[in-house]
C-alpha cells in the first residue's frame, strides 16, 4: 500500500467491475471516500493545526492561505463563471501532487536504505517522474474538454503525439540511468521499494497515456484525478502520515495517543471537510448541491495541494527524523507537543473538572452528528445514483431536493415510462437549481419540444440565451421555434448570431439560406448554399450533413445560381447533386436534379441535352416510388415535348400519367393537369381514345425518343 504496488490488481478491478456493476462500483467507492480520500486530507489539518508549534511555523499556509481560499469557496458560489478555471486548476495539480508524494517516498526509502545517492542520480530520478507526469498532462490537453467544469487548450493530437511518447522514452531512459550505478551500489534488496515506487509512477501515468495512444481515446481527466486514483494515493497517504504521527507522540512522550483514536479523528475530520457544507449551503441558500459539492473538494483540494507541499519535506530534519531515523529517538521539539488549545487542569477544582467533561461530551456529540451526517450522506448517495429505479431517486430528493444531477436522473427515469409531463417538470427543476448548466437548459428545451411544448421551448431558449448568449445549438435551435412559431425576423437574427458566433456550423447556413430564398434574397442566399456544402466536403462524416442535405443544397444553390443567369455555374451544381445522389442511391433526389438540370438546359437552348435529362429522370421515377413527384415529372415532360413541336399523343399520354398518379392527392397541381389534358384532348379528337388504349406503349415512345428528335 505504502509504495503503490497494489496498483495493478485494484486498477485492473476497477477497469473490469466499473462497466458491468457501474451503480454498485460507484457506492463502493464513494464509501472508501470516507474511509480514505476524505480521512487523509484531515491528516494534513491534524499535522498542521494540532500543535502551536507546527501552526506557528507554516502560518502562511495555516491562517493567510487557509483564509484565501475559504475566500475563493464563497466566490466560487457567487460567481459560477469562476468555478471551471478553480475546477481544471484542481484536476491538473492532482496529478502532480501524486507524482510529488511518490518521489519523496522514494526518496525516503533509498535514506532509509542507507544507499548514497549523488545529485546527478537524484536529477534523473527526479526527471523521470516530472516526465510521467508532464505526459499525462499533455493527454489533459489534447482535443477539446468534454466536461464544461474542465478547460483545455485544445491543442492538437498531431502536435501531442511525439511530444507524449518524447516523454514517455525520456521516463525510461531517466530511471534507467539513475537506478543502474545506485543498484549496483546498493544491491537489489536495498532499492526494492524505490523501484516499486517507480513501477507505480508507470502504473498511475505511463502506461494509461500509452493505452490511449493505442485505443485512440482521451482520458477522461476528472475519473483519472478523482477516480480510484485518488484511492490509491490516499491510503498511501494515510500509511505513511500515521506512522509519521505515531512517532511523533512517542518522541514527545504523548503516552495518551491512540492509533484508534486518531483514525477515528480523521474519519470524522474528513466527514467535517467535505459534507456538512454542501449540504448546509443546499439546503439554507437552495444551491444547487452537486456544484457546492464540487466547490468544496476543488477547494479542499488546493488547499491540501499547498499544505502538503509545505509539510513534508525531507530537508526539514525533524521530519527527516521522523521518517527516516528507524533507531526510535526521533528529534522532537519542546515545542512540538504543545496543543494549539491548551488542555485544562483537571485538578485544578470541580469546575474545571466539569468543563473537561462537557467537552468531553461535546467532542463525543460532533463525532457522533459527524458520522450520522456521513451515514446519511452515503444512502443519499446510493439512492440518487441509482439510474432507473424511480422510487430510489425520488426518496433521495425527499432528503435534497436541491440536487440538479438528481433532478436530471429523475427527468430520464420518468422519461423511460413515457411520462413526458412528469420530465419535463423534474428538467424545469433541475434548471432553476442550475440555471448555468447548458447541457441540462438543452435537455428541458428537448423534453419541451417532444412533449409539443413550442411555446414553452421558445420562451425557455430566450432564457438560455440570457445566461448563454453565445450557445450556437441554443441560437440555432430558438431560431427553428421562432420561425415554427411565427417570428420569421427573429429566426433570421438568431441564425445570424449563430453564424457569427461558430461559422464553421452548418445548420445555421442551412437555415438562412431557405429562409433568404423565401425572402427572395436570391445572391444571399446562394452565399450560405454554398458555406454548407463547403462545410460538407471538408466534414464528411459529420451528421449535421447529411447526403440528402448535401444533396437537397446543390440543387437549391443550382437554382439559385439560374436565377442570377449564372448558367454554367448552374449546370456545374447540378450535376454536382446528381453525383451526390448517384453515391447515396437516392433515386429521388437523382431524378430531380434531372428535371431541374433538363429546365436549365432549355432555357439555355440545348433542347437535345434536356430531353436526355428528362428521359433519365422519369426512369429514376420508378425506383423513387414517390406518385406525386412522378406525376410532375410527367407532367413537365409533357410540356416539354408540346413546346417542340413533338407529337401531341404522346405529351397526351403524359398529362394522363400525371393525372393518373395523382389521383389521390392531387390537390390543385391535378386541377392544372387534368385542365390542360382536357385540352390537349379536344385537339386529338378520336385520336385521344388510341392513346389511352395503348398508353404504357405511347409512354414508351415518349421515354425513348431519340435526342434528334428535338
Amino acid at each position: 500500500m505504502g509504495c503503490g504496488a497494489w496498483s495493478a490488481p485494484l486498477l485492473a478491478i476497477a477497469t473490469w467491475l466499473t462497466p458491468s456493476h457501474t451503480h454498485a462500483w460507484a457506492v463502493a467507492f464513494y464509501l472508501l471516500a470516507i474511509l480514505f480520500n476524505y480521512p487523509h486530507f484531515m491528516a494534513t489539518i491534524y499535522r498542521a493545526y494540532h500543535t502551536r508549534a507546527e501552526f506557528e511555523k507554516y502560518k502562511i499556509v495555516t491562517l493567510h492561505v487557509t483564509l484565501l481560499m475559504v475566500l475563493t469557496g464563497v466566490l466560487l458560489h457567487a460567481f459560477y463563471w469562476l468555478l471551471p478555471w478553480v475546477f481544471t486548476l484542481y484536476i491538473c495539480w492532482s496529478p502532480w501532487h501524486y507524482t510529488g508524494q511518490n518521489y519523496g517516498l522514494l526518496m525516503m526509502f533509498v535514506r532509509r536504505s542507507g544507499a548514497t545517492m549523488t545529485s546527478d542520480e537524484r536529477r534523473w530520478i527526479r526527471a523521470a517522474f516530472v516526465a510521467a507526469y508532464l505526459m499525462l498532462l499533455a493527454s489533459f490537453q489534447t482535443g477539446g474538454s468534454a466536461d464544461p467544469l474542465i478547460l483545455s487548450l485544445g491543442v492538437p493530437a498531431e502536435f501531442t503525439l511525439p511530444a507524449r511518447l518524447v516523454l514517455g522514452t525520456v521516463f525510461v531512459g531517466s530511471l534507467l540511468l539513475g537506478f543502474r550505478r545506485l543498484i549496483l551500489r546498493s544491491g537489489w534488496r536495498a532499492m526494492a521499494a524505490p523501484l516499486t515506487l517507480a513501477l507505480t509512477q508507470f502504473l498511475w501515468f505511463v502506461l494509461p497515456t500509452l493505452l490511449e495512444l493505442h485505443a485512440a481515446h482521451q482520458i477522461p481527466q476528472t475519473r483519472y484525478s478523482s477516480g480510484i486514483l485518488a484511492v490509491l494515493h490516499s491510503a498511501q497517504y494515510l500509511w505513511i502520515t500515521s506512522y509519521y504521527q505515531q512517532r511523533e507522540a512517542r518522541a514527545a512522550s504523548q503516552s495518551g495517543w491512540r492509533m484508534a483514536t486518531y483514525f477515528l479523528t480523521l474519519i470524522a475530520g474528513g466527514i467535517a471537510l467535505f459534507i456538512p457544507g454542501p449540504w448546509l449551503v443546499s439546503r439554507v441558500f437552495h444551491f444547487d448541491f452537486t456544484t457546492s459539492f464540487l466547490i468544496f473538494t476543488a477547494v479542499v483540494n488546493i488547499h491540501h495541494f499547498v499544505l502538503d507541499g509545505k509539510l513534508w519535506k525531507l530537508r526539514d530534519s525533524r521530519v527527516a527524523s521522523m521518517l527516516v531515523d528507524r533507531s526510535g529517538k526521533a528529534r522532537v521539539s519542546e515545542r512540538a507537543g504543545t496543543p494549539l488549545v491548551r488542555p485544562i487542569n483537571a485538578g485544578a477544582g470541580p469546575w474545571f473538572g466539569s468543563r473537561i467533561r462537557s467537552l468531553a461530551v461535546f467532542r463525543v456529540s460532533l463525532v457522533t452528528l459527524l458520522f450520522l451526517w456521513g451515514g446519511m450522506d452515503q444512502v443519499h448517495f446510493a439512492l440518487g445514483t441509482d439510474e432507473g429505479n424511480l422510487s430510489a431517486l425520488l426518496h433521495a430528493a425527499r432528503l435534497n431536493p436541491y440536487d440538479s444531477t438528481l433532478q436530471a436522473r429523475i427527468a430520464l427515469a420518468e422519461g423511460k415510462e413515457g411520462r413526458k409531463y412528469e420530465e419535463v417538470a423534474a428538467l424545469t427543476r433541475a434548471v432553476a437549481i442550475n440555471p448555468h448548466n447548458a447541457a441540462l437548459q438543452h435537455a428541458c428545451a428537448r423534453a419541451m419540444i417532444e412533449d409539443g411544448l413550442y411555446a414553452e421551448a421558445y420562451d425557455h431558449y430566450a432564457k438560455m440565451l440570457g445566461i448563454f448568449p453565445r450557445d450556437p445549438d441554443a441560437l440555432v435551435n430558438y431560431g427553428l421555434l421562432a420561425a415554427r412559431l411565427g417570428h420569421p425576423d427573429v429566426a433570421m437574427a438568431s441564425w445570424e448570431k449563430a453564424e457569427q458566433v461558430d461559422p464553421k456550423q452548418p445548420n445555421p447556413h442551412l437555415y438562412l439560406a431557405e429562409a433568404l430564398d423565401q425572402k427572395g434574397k436570391v445572391t444571399e442566399a446562394a452565399r450560405h448554399w454554398k458555406a454548407f456544402l463547403q462545410f460538407a466536403a471538408a466534414h464528411p462524416d459529420d451528421p449535421a450533413a447529411g447526403a440528402r442535405q448535401q444533396i437537397s443544397a446543390a440543387i437549391q444553390l443550382a437554382d439559385d445560381e439560374s436565377r442570377l443567369n449564372h448558367a454554367g455555374a448552374a449546370s456545374s451544381s447540378y450535376l454536382t447533386a446528381i453525383a451526390l445522389a448517384q453515391h447515396a442511391g437516392d433515386a429521388e433526389l437523382e431524378s430531380l436534379a434531372l428535371v431541374h438540370l433538363a429546365d436549365l438546359q432549355e432555357k439555355t437552348g440545348d433542347a437535345k441535352s434536356a430531353a436526355h435529362s428528362y428521359q433519365r429522370g422519369l426512369a429514376l421515377d420508378e425506383k423513387a416510388a414517390d406518385p406525386r413527384s412522378e406525376a410532375l415529372d410527367w407532367f413537365n415532360y409533357g410540356q416539354f415535348l408540346r413546346r417542340h413541336g413533338l407529337p401531341e399523343e404522346l405529351a397526351y399520354a403524359c398529362f394522363l400519367r400525371a393525372e393518373g398518379l395523382m389521383a389521390e392527392n392531387g390537390g390543385d397541381d391535378r386541377e392544372t393537369v387534368k385542365s390542360i389534358r382536357r385540352q390537349v384532348e379536344s385537339h386529338l379528337g378520336k385520336k385521344a381514345v388510341a392513346v389511352r388504349t395503348n398508353l404504357p406503349t405511347m409512354l414508351a415512345r415518349a421515354t425513348q425518343l431519340p435526342t434528334d428528335s428535338f
